[in-house]
């Protein structure tokens, strides 16, 4: 398994908006080849992270366009833009 991490930056202003659109987007973002699980984090001050946890690196990289396009949809809330990181999984476990 292998985990995409990114750190974002939202407007605190539209944190709410991103919220919903996110909703919105959740098929497509679940629909994505090799997806396992999605995690999205933010705090009040518009601090976020996602966490996405793929069959492997190689679908992981695959998958690159589609997430861009999907990040595009929060291109106007973001403060700043979405810094990913890639990681292998040691443990995914879920009560």
């Amino acid at each position: 398994m292998y985990a995409r991490v990114t750190k974002y930056k939202m407007k605190k202003d539209k944190i709410d908006a991103a919220a919903a659109m996110l909703e919105t987007l959740k098929p497509q973002i679940m629909g994505m080849p090799g997806i396992l699980n999605f995690i999205n984090v933010i705090d009040d001050d518009g601090n976020g992270y996602v966490v996405s946890v793929v069959e492997s690196e190689d679908i992981s990289n695959a998958n690159q366009g589609t997430v861009a396009k999907l990040w595009a949809n929060f291109g106007d809330m973001l403060a700043a833009p979405p810094v990913p990181g890639g990681y292998n999984v040691l443990a995914n476990e879920a009560n």
